[in-house]
């Protein structure tokens, strides 16, 4: 384990956990690299007032996007709870955050300050924000696409180390085409992170979750409105207690290895194989976004040429690095070995590594959630069933107690052991819509 501190900038740390023994001709090495964060001085969620502290706190800039279609004037709530949510996040700003808000339909207009610019927060600019909000009204489409470009143009204005967007959504996004929006997606990818809520039930939740998974944030329903205040604000002091920004997992394999995957597994299960960029030879990076006081775990697969009993290799080697204006990147220092060792001890070479273990049964849960929910609303009960039953199981067995109480919503469970379940003939929509959305969601493994 190696660490790397700097001023305004947390001390990180790389953790490996793996089982390093194969058998004679094993060719795969599985580890969960846990990456730590401390030290920043503002751990997610510990700014409760606009603070500043000259020199000490890194800048940054965030666009509110706020759905203003038509649909948020059922019931009429829904939009005075929407700008009393951010009102609340505007509330929480540090002085010195650069900030715009956004009217999204089927356009998207600049609410605050307007103009192609943003503004900084200060008791006076706050307050105008604000009053702004009485201009949020409703009527018309939803093309979420065209609120994440104008947010990048935005935030894209100024230097600063921490660009990230909110986006409330309450409808479908039914005035662009999917295509459109993977297209936005794909080009604000890098550029901001963004996290993305659904509010009541009249929303997809793969566009909300499909958004937060492409820009690195998080996703979540707010089924009754009235908790949009209070969502805001624990968005806003997640955002304010971000100290670093582009920080990349930087994967180098020896020559004869290859990648099989390298994923996020907690907090949430994210896939990254597929975003890797090359960083010279036999090195790839792999975006994480921007990080606080906070802790991540990863899962990295490694095929490896088979060897002999006796030999031993280096299957990878994990550190951290943030891109600098120069086009170079900063190595944080923190380092991490993957180690690969062929043993006749079948013992040794056969147990599973007890991370390895749980987030495997982690992956497979969020799968299960996600196939059972999609064969039930394809009218394949049975199917569903089996699904849901195992997702029970896994999720009984795993501790995974927030998601239990999800499932249990949507199954009867007989016995969580075995994963025994019946379907509820009612379930409400908010709770298969939660379970849906928060089924990424993983438990960390007890040390």
């Amino acid at each position: 384990m190696a660490s790397f501190a700097k001023p305004n900038v947390p001390q990180f740390s790389v953790d490996v956990y793996q089982n390093e023994y194969l058998p004679e001709g094993g060719s795969e090495v599985n580890a969960v690299v846990t990456v730590t964060a401390t030290g920043g001085g503002t751990a997610g969620g510990a700014v409760t007032a606009p603070v500043h502290t000259p020199g000490r706190q890194p800048s940054a800039a965030v666009a509110v996007m706020v759905d203003c279609s038509g649909s948020m004037d059922h019931p009429s709530a829904k939009m005075r709870n929407a700008r009393d949510a951010t009102a609340a996040a505007i509330d929480t700003l540090r002085d010195g955050t650069h900030f715009a808000v956004i009217g999204g339909t089927h356009v998207a207009k600049e609410i605050y300050p307007g103009g192609g610019r943003l503004a900084v927060a200060d008791g006076v600019t706050r307050e105008q924000a604000k009053q702004a909000l009485h201009r949020l009204s409703t009527g018309g489409g939803t093309a979420i696409g065209t609120w994440l470009r104008l947010a990048d143009r935005l935030l894209s204005s100024v230097d600063v180390t921490i660009r990230h967007g909110i986006l409330l959504t309450d409808g479908r996004n039914e005035h662009e085409s999917a295509d459109d929006l993977r297209a936005t997606l794909e080009a604000c990818a890098g550029r901001f992170t963004c996290d993305a809520r659904g509010v009541g039930t009249d929303w997809e939740v793969k566009d909300v979750t499909g958004i937060a998974s492409a820009l690195l944030g998080t996703a979540d329903i707010v089924a009754d409105p009235a908790g949009l205040a209070a969502d805001f604000t624990r968005m806003m002091e997640t955002v304010m207690g971000k100290e670093v920004a582009d920080v990349a997992l930087r994967v180098w394999t020896p020559v004869g290895t290859a990648i099989r995957f390298v994923k996020q597994v907690a907090p949430v299960m994210e896939d990254l194989t597929g975003r890797r960029t090359e960083a010279g030879p036999r090195a790839g990076d792999y975006p994480t976004g921007s990080w606080g006081d906070e802790s991540r775990d990863y899962h990295v697969c490694v095929a490896v040429p088979p060897a002999g009993i006796g030999q031993e290799m280096l299957a990878a080697r994990v550190s951290l690095v943030v891109p600098q204006p120069d086009g170079t990147v900063q190595n944080l220092g923190a380092q991490g070995l993957v180690r690969a060792v062929w043993t006749a001890d079948m013992t040794a070479s056969t147990s599973i590594n007890p991370q390895v273990a749980h987030y495997t049964g982690q992956a497979e849960l969020a799968h299960v959630i996600q196939k059972g929910l999609d064969l039930r609303k394809a009218g394949d009960f049975d199917g569903a069933t089996a699904k849901l039953g195992r997702a029970v199981q896994l999720a009984s067995a795993s501790g995974n107690a927030d998601t239990a109480k999800l499932l249990a919503k949507v199954v009867d469970v007989v016995d969580a052991a075995t994963g025994t379940v019946r379907l509820k003939t009612r379930v409400a929509e908010a709770d298969e819509m939660t379970l849906e959305t928060r089924s990424t969601k993983t438990v960390r493994v007890k040390k």
